[in-house]
């Protein structure tokens, strides 16, 4: 709202307008405005859970200090999803493709969450929201995204391809991009194929409509879109199984939205495109907005969140984040990043999955239940061997860091 604004301002040539422009400049904004959305009214929706008495209900697992948290309020994934979208509608272009669909995936997301602790909390039903229930409401979000995405003819790439490129199907060449080519020789093509990015790989672009073969291209949505719902579902469900220790969860996501924005960034940079040789996505500009606000809802919330936790974020801010990581790492093409980006999420994924199948084969092949770990997901195994949880989430987003600093040199490891 805010830019639109100061465009109208600009016009008039008002000091200062111009600096709405910059794309920086305006990320900056909207990460210091998410900052102190959570931070300022976090206090107060802190203050309103405790009153109407929101609680979080604790099974006593045998855990250190878990019954002490018992009553702690919950839902605080509310004040995530403020600090996220009030900046995005102050300082995003709000007609841009990219913003549209992950306001849309923020607030779905958001929704089923905050049923799924509406339940839990006012009708007293430890189980919440239906399993079933929930992957439907997945399956929405990754349905319209796909189709977003897929259909719209204001999502397009540009690619670098070879002087004697012959053109394929919705290819054109890019005409009005200029970057210094370093003596090379080569053009631009601009196309609506769904490519995306195989890291390690050189030349890692990988197109989805390959795995069609020799069927008709206009039937690419049918493989597109299921793969969407697919990653949507899976790093919804990873985040969620990430909260578990206070902060744990929001500092690796806040870890996870810096590393996105820095690829974002990079992809909707003509320049810094062509130097990386990375796919050039026009009007992916505005998500780095989108993401800042996301970055400082996570840090601002963790304010709050961090051991002791005043609040926990419930399944309100968990399918949330995750859902928001899954659909902006596919929108600026890097979904296939997100098994080394989101390696915290996938552990803590794969360590259930692993529990859960074992105990389940053991059982039927010896007679009794056995398992690989002391605890399912991973973060308990580590608290069922005495170290402090404060020190497990310390680690924890040391790996994060390490993983979302191996996601950027992908973009030169090839």
């Amino acid at each position: 709202m805010l830019y639109y604004l100061f465009d109208y301002l600009d016009k008039l040539n008002f000091p200062g307008a111009g600096l709405f422009d910059f794309i920086s400049f305006r990320a900056a904004m909207a990460l210091i405005t998410s900052l102190i959305v959570s931070i300022v009214f976090g206090k107060k929706i802190i203050l309103a859970l405790r009153k109407q008495q929101i609680g979080e209900t604790v099974r006593d697992l045998g855990l250190a200090g878990q019954l002490e948290k018992s009553g702690t309020p919950t839902m605080g994934g509310i004040i995530i999803l403020g600090a996220i979208l009030i900046p995005t509608i102050l300082f995003a272009k709000l007609h841009n493709i990219y913003v549209i669909t992950m306001i849309i995936a923020t607030i779905w997301l958001g929704m089923i969450g905050f049923l799924d602790d509406y339940i839990k909390v006012f009708k007293k039903n430890k189980e919440g929201l239906k399993g079933s229930f929930k992957v439907i409401g997945q399956i929405g979000v990754g349905l319209i995204v796909g189709c977003i995405l897929y259909f719209s003819d204001d999502v397009t790439v540009h690619k670098r391809v070879s002087a004697d490129y012959q053109l394929q199907n919705d290819e054109e060449f890019v005409t009005h991009l200029h970057v210094q080519n370093d003596g090379e020789n080569y053009k631009w093509i601009k196309t609506d194929d769904m490519t995306t990015t195989i890291p390690f790989i050189k030349g890692n672009e990988f197109n989805y409509n390959w795995l069609i073969g020799d069927m008709d291209k206009s039937y690419g949505w049918l493989l597109f879109i299921p793969i969407v719902i697919f990653i949507v579902i899976a790093v919804s469900n990873g985040a969620n199984m990430t909260d578990g220790l206070d902060g744990l969860a929001t500092g690796t996501s806040a870890i996870i939205g810096l590393a996105l924005a820095v690829l974002a960034y990079i992809s909707s940079h003509a320049k810094f495109a062509d130097y990386l040789n990375v796919m050039y996505i026009p009007l992916a500009e505005e998500m780095v907005i989108f993401i800042a606000a996301f970055v400082g809802a996570c840090i601002g919330f963790l304010w709050y969140n961090s051991f002791p936790a005043q609040v926990f974020m419930g399944d309100t801010g968990s399918l949330a984040i995750g859902g928001i990581i899954a659909v902006f790492a596919i929108a600026i093409r890097k979904e296939l990043l997100i098994p080394v980006l989101c390696g915290v999420f996938l552990i803590e994924n794969l360590s259930v999955m692993l529990q859960v199948g074992y105990f389940k084969y053991s059982k039927k092949r010896f007679g009794e239940g056995r398992r690989i770990f002391l605890m399912a997901p991973l973060h308990h195994h580590f608290q069922k061997k005495g170290l402090h949880e404060a020190k497990i989430v310390s680690r924890f987003w040391i790996v994060g860091v390490l993983l979302a600093v191996v996601t950027i040199v992908t973009l030169k490891l090839r």
